[in-house]
């Protein structure tokens, strides 16, 4: 994966961690599948990292009560809904890269965190070699980097502004075009080479979503926020009022409302 200019506006994004629950119930359901596929028994230090607002490390904390649970994220706006919430959670404000355990965890777990992160060549071996012998590795990342709601937002970068004309820097552009992750290959092959078991699959959800635009405000609680900050004042409305409309093209509402979002995900799992 190429690094850089994409994770430094990625660091440098504010959440809008009201905005990314209003999605929750869907985003629970990849995150519950990964949890259920973890195979320990009884973990008794857990790292969730990328935890956002903490929905899915309170239900960690609450499958191995006993265990010592760290949510960990980049965003002191997640972070701080996070805490408001009573939990014996260990909350860390740190970005992923940077990231080192106080304690040698049996468990790092990360859902829909680490395609924001760049250099996975690097990263998954080192948070492998972080574990505990016996821990584990549990990671779902987003794989619809080719759906029309994202290629959509190349798209209108490069010709959505008036009269068919280029919205916010060559370097934004470039940013958004990289490949966010790598071949399903390639996972398979960083693991297998420092683990005793690996497990990868993939699982398409057909999100059933209600609302004027519901596309646009999904895409606009996550993949969206760093590319807003990379647009001025004046080229952001014209920017999500074209989008939108080309949204509306791809995803149309269906005869009783609801609009269809498909959304497909990569899971790994992988014991040491």
């Amino acid at each position: 994966m190429s690094s850089g200019i994409h994770h430094a506006q990625i660091a440098g994004t504010r959440w809008d961690a009201d905005l990314y629950s209003k999605f929750s119930d869907h985003r629970l359901r990849p995150a519950l599948e990964l949890l259920d596929r973890v195979p320990l028994v009884a973990p008794s230090v857990i790292c969730d990292l990328g935890c956002g607002t903490g929905n899915v490390t309170r239900i960690i904390s609450e499958r191995w009560p006993s265990a010592k649970v760290y949510g960990v994220d980049s965003s002191r706006e997640m972070l701080g809904k996070a805490t408001a919430e009573s939990a014996k959670i260990q909350w860390v404000e740190e970005d992923i890269q940077r990231w080192q355990p106080g304690e040698l965890p049996d468990l790092i777990y990360s859902n829909a965190a680490l395609h924001w992160v760049p250099g996975h060549r690097e990263l998954f071996p080192r948070l492998v070699g972080l574990l505990r012998p016996g821990g584990c590795l549990a990671v779902q990342i987003s794989l619809n980097w080719n759906a029309p709601s994202h290629r959509l937002v190349h798209a209108t970068l490069t010709n959505g502004g008036p009269n068919g004309t280029a919205l916010g820097a060559e370097t934004l552009r470039q940013a958004v075009a990289r490949d966010w992750i790598e071949e399903i290959e390639v996972y398979y092959d960083l693991l297998a080479g420092c683990t005793k078991s690996v497990d990868i699959w993939q699982t398409e959800y057909l999100h059933v979503l209600e609302g004027g635009d519901p596309v646009l405000e999904w895409v606009k609680s996550a993949w969206l926020r760093p590319i807003l900050a990379g647009l001025d004042d004046m080229e952001r409305p014209i920017f999500l009022a074209e989008y939108a409309s080309r949204l509306r093209t791809a995803y149309p509402a269906r005869a009783d409302g609801h609009t269809l979002y498909p959304f497909r995900h990569l899971f790994m799992i992988a014991t040491v």
